[in-house]
């Protein structure tokens, strides 16, 4: 309990000095005093970085940029994949009206090709369109948007010991025009990300161009997969551009029924910039998204093959499981979290 109350003063104290309501002056943010009061997280363990994707956070009351950090820190996690929707908030982005907590059960469920119900495809209907719109006045805001508050989001959780290795808002897609494209690039940069990270769009055009876009911004495209990867699901991409790379999701590849996901791991270590680990069944056995250490992911041999071969690239917790009555999002990323510091002990 001492070490939550000293990041919540921590936290505090940051985020009035970022918004200037403490005092003005750039020489006192982040100082040593204040940065020393934390205890800094650390999930690098035995050379293999474990990070989280906020997406996991997606049923936490608060989404706020200061919110989502006591989550982060809470959990022990010191490097993450940060979505749109805190850092843009923070920056000033019109607020969302759009339920996605009812919006995204609904996106899962007619992913993975289960039936909507009549109820529930009006619903998910009535959701996209009011997300259309919002898109509609978020670009509007992107076109004007300045930088300086996502150097400040990089400040408040580079001081508290995490790093943003990966950016994903909702700007790459084919609905995203070139400047919102630009725009979601350059905020990744200067929050300190090697890598934005968005759906692939399963169109050849358009992931040549964001793999252009991209190594002008000195920058990785990361694509993720669903169910629909394959050992050769990114070749066409990868070809392209030496910036565009791969988003893996390990739990997805099992669940798809492919073949030995650490030969494919081992074949394209080079151009993975990024991997989803989550602990789901196969095929045979249901494609459950189960917690972990109950599916048939094979999500300690990956771990100990990152470390015997020390792959850089991070492991980002993603949390997909349904949450046990009585528990939230920050207990059971802290227990994924825990079993990866398990499992490379």
């Amino acid at each position: 309990m001492e070490n939550h109350s000293t990041r919540r003063q921590f936290l505090g104290t940051t985020a009035a000095l970022i918004s200037g309501t403490v005092l003005g002056s750039s020489k006192l943010f982040g100082s040593p005093a204040i940065i020393r009061r934390l205890d800094k997280p650390n999930s690098l363990i035995d050379g293999v970085q474990i990070g989280l994707i906020t997406y996991s956070f997606r049923d936490m009351p608060d989404q706020s940029a200061e919110a989502t950090l006591q989550y982060v820190l809470d959990c022990g996690v010191s490097a993450i994949e940060l979505m749109g929707g805190p850092a843009e908030s923070f920056a000033g982005a019109p607020k969302s009206s759009v339920d996605m907590r009812a919006m995204f059960p609904l996106m899962r469920k007619r992913r993975e090709n289960q039936t909507l119900t009549e109820d529930e495809q009006k619903t998910l209907t009535e959701l996209e369109t009011q997300m259309k719109a919002y898109r509609a006045e978020l670009a509007k805001w992107r076109a004007s948007a300045s930088m300086n508050k996502f150097e400040q989001v990089r400040k408040m959780f580079n001081g508290a010991g995490v790093k943003i290795y990966a950016f994903k808002p909702d700007a790459f897609g084919m609905q995203n025009s070139d400047a919102e494209i630009n725009y979601g690039m350059q905020a990744a940069k200067i929050l300190g990300a090697s890598q934005v990270t968005l759906e692939h769009p399963s169109n050849d055009a358009h992931t040549l161009k964001l793999g252009k876009m991209a190594e002008k911004h000195g920058i990785k495209v990361a694509y993720h997969g669903h169910e629909q990867q394959t050992p050769t699901f990114w070749d066409t991409a990868l070809a392209q551009s030496p910036a565009n790379a791969i988003n893996f999701d390990l739990g997805h590849y099992i669940a798809a029924g492919n073949p030995d996901p650490l030969v494919f791991i081992k074949q394209k270590h080079d151009r993975i910039a990024s991997m989803h680990i989550k602990d789901r069944q196969t095929a045979d056995h249901g494609k459950g998204n189960l917690p972990w250490g109950q599916g048939d992911t094979p999500l300690k041999q990956v771990l100990g093959l990152m470390r015997e071969q020390k792959y850089t690239f991070p492991a980002t917790v993603e949390l997909e499981y349904q949450i046990p009555a009585g528990s939230n999002a920050v207990a059971e990323v802290k227990k994924c979290v825990n079993f990866c510091r398990t499992a490379l002990s």
